[in-house]
């Protein structure tokens, strides 16, 4: 006989402010161990619902179990919605360019004036340095870190076929923030 358990993260809201797959990979692992994840895209959409050939399937698939809502956060409207989703949630997942965030009102020092409880998940390419600014592009970081190389014949680097850097950094990002939700719990 089988029995129904309930998944690990039933009655977690995470709202997910991220695009293209890095940020998408961390909600989608969060949404399939059962949190309720609200995605918000801008007004016209994530710029993966409009790929074509073989990126056509990226959305669906990184995006799955989730909630989608589009508004413009930058508009008062927008920005109340936004604060009142805050409010009731237990983690925010972001992975736009270092700074971004502070600059829309929306980094971690702001967002913890809007809920203290909140567990803030910044997905960046790179650490503090002289490399933070740059564009970490999954085949960019899979150069830089010698995976090409590892995977390429000798002498000529091969990008791997998926995103892999994107997809386990996504997945270290759900692992680090179900840490910090067990943290969060135990000191308040």
């Amino acid at each position: 006989m089988t029995s129904f358990v309930e998944p690990p993260l039933k009655g977690v809201r995470v709202v997910e402010l991220t695009h293209t797959i890095l940020g998408p990979s961390c909600g989608m692992i969060l949404a399939d161990l059962g949190a309720e994840v609200i995605k918000v895209e801008p007004v016209d959409g994530d710029r993966t619902r409009r790929l074509r050939g073989f990126g056509g399937g990226f959305f669906g698939y990184f995006n799955r179990n989730k909630k989608s809502l589009a508004l413009d956060a930058d508009a008062p409207e927008g920005r109340k919605v936004l604060v009142k989703l805050l409010q009731s949630a237990d983690v925010m997942i972001e992975n736009f360019a270092p700074g971004s965030m502070a600059k829309r009102g929306l980094g971690p020092e702001h967002v913890e004036k809007i809920n203290p409880r909140l567990v803030y998940c910044a997905l960046k390419g790179f650490l503090p340095g002289p490399y933070e600014k740059r564009p970490a592009l999954d085949e960019v970081v899979q150069m830089m870190g010698g995976l090409a190389y590892m995977t390429g014949p000798s002498g000529r680097p091969l990008r791997a076929g998926t995103s892999v850097v994107d997809i386990v950094g996504g997945m270290f990002g759900a692992f680090g923030t179900v840490l910090a939700l067990k943290q969060r719990d135990r000191t308040g």
